[in-house]
């Protein structure tokens, strides 16, 4: 039954990760067509976040009460309806509105299934999980690009995916009773006896939730303007960043297959420190002055570098602060992963509309580097006596 459940877990995380990718990868041919200004995307983006983070911080109590099977269902039904929205929207406001469900969707998923897996599966689990986010995230593009290729619309695009969460929607559902013989139902995890502002004193916790801010910046800003940094800085055809930001997503997902291998022999904080080695290393090959020839690489090795770090800095959590704690602070580090998902996109835009897209490199470069150091400390305070 474990097994079984598990693979439904990873069928909900390609579910989850297949609306993440479109909008970026869509956005040089919907802009034009919405007739907006090209920053215009970020606003979306940060509806988006905001809704996963108004849920992320609120799931401890739904979980509790409904568990971890019906919250998912709930939510991916959530998803489903947005992206049905999205495929028949021709006016911005539109958008604006079905990416409130969409984000609400998102964030309880997300925390749900973040924290199962943490609290019940070994570290191999939570990388291969997030590779399955990572094959959702790829095959979005690719969709998306299909379309555009035989000269459709984006909205054909979203209606694809967007019956393919329908589809999802339907197997969670037959899946519900695996979650009760489980026995673990209706909460995954200890509940903690501690209020949301105690645990946010708790020594590492403040550290914690600016690495993952900086992080989830990082992983937006370059899936939701790598394609309108290469079309306006690079001269590339939209249709072509398309693809090409969907080898970004590759690098997600063929890094955290490997890593789910790797984890066999190397500790989460290793893991962590060789993705972020490899995410200097791409933002390196962006900046380098020798033509497009760096840029592919430099997209995929960002994206391989991106594969360890999430799923690592999510399972210690139990390790970190205690499983008693660990729904409720893997909640607020999610919360304030998604505050990062819903300031920087918007933040980087409207500083490229002012200045220049070029800046790309050099802004997921400073969010990196906070990161480091956050994650440092966060590794003292909880190593300190």
């Amino acid at each position: 039954m474990a097994r079984l459940l598990l693979i439904v877990i990873y069928l909900a995380f390609i579910g989850l990760g297949l609306p993440d990718s479109v909008l970026g990868s869509a956005w040089p041919s919907m802009y034009r067509s919405l007739q907006v200004p090209l920053h215009y995307a970020g606003y979306i983006s940060m509806i988006i976040a905001g809704g996963t983070v108004v849920s992320s911080i609120g799931s401890a109590k739904i979980i509790g009460r409904l568990g971890t099977g019906m919250v998912t269902t709930l939510s991916v039904l959530m998803t489903a309806a947005a992206l049905v929205g999205f495929s028949f929207s021709h006016r911005f406001i539109a958008l604006c509105l079905c990416a409130v469900p969409l984000g609400l969707g998102a964030g309880s998923v997300d925390v749900a299934l973040n924290n199962y897996v943490a609290l019940h599966y070994k570290a191999r689990h939570m990388s291969w999980l997030h590779c399955f986010w990572g094959i959702g995230a790829s095959l979005g593009p690719m969709i998306m690009s299909a379309f555009l290729l035989q000269n459709h619309t984006w909205n054909s695009g979203y209606q694809t995916i967007g019956v393919i969460q329908v589809c999802l929607v339907l197997v969670l559902g037959l899946s519900l009773p695996l979650w009760k013989r489980t026995g673990v139902e209706p909460s995954s995890g200890k509940k903690s006896p501690l209020s949301f502002l105690r645990i946010l004193r708790i020594r590492g916790v403040a550290p914690a939730l600016l690495a993952f801010f900086c992080y989830c910046g990082i992983e937006t800003v370059t899936g939701l303007w790598g394609s309108s940094y290469l079309v306006t800085v690079k001269h590339i055809s939209p249709e072509i960043a398309v693809r090409w930001m969907a080898i970004y997503y590759m690098g997600i997902t063929s890094g955290r297959f490997m890593s789910g291998f790797a984890t066999l022999k190397l500790s989460n904080r290793c893991m962590i420190r060789l993705g972020q080695g490899l995410m200097a290393l791409g933002i390196i090959l962006l900046l380098l002055p020798w033509g497009n020839g760096t840029l592919l690489p430099g997209f995929f090795m960002i994206g391989l570098g991106c594969a360890p770090i999430y799923p690592s800095l999510l399972h210690e959590t139990p390790k970190n602060f205690g499983e008693a704690h660990s729904q409720v602070i893997i909640g607020i580090q999610m919360a304030s992963a998604y505050i990062g998902t819903t300031l920087m996109p918007p933040l980087f835009g409207r500083l490229a509309s002012y200045l220049s897209f070029s800046l790309f490199p050099l802004f997921i470069g400073s969010l990196l580097t906070v990161k480091i150091i956050m994650v440092k400390t966060l590794n003292r305070s909880v190593d300190s006596p």
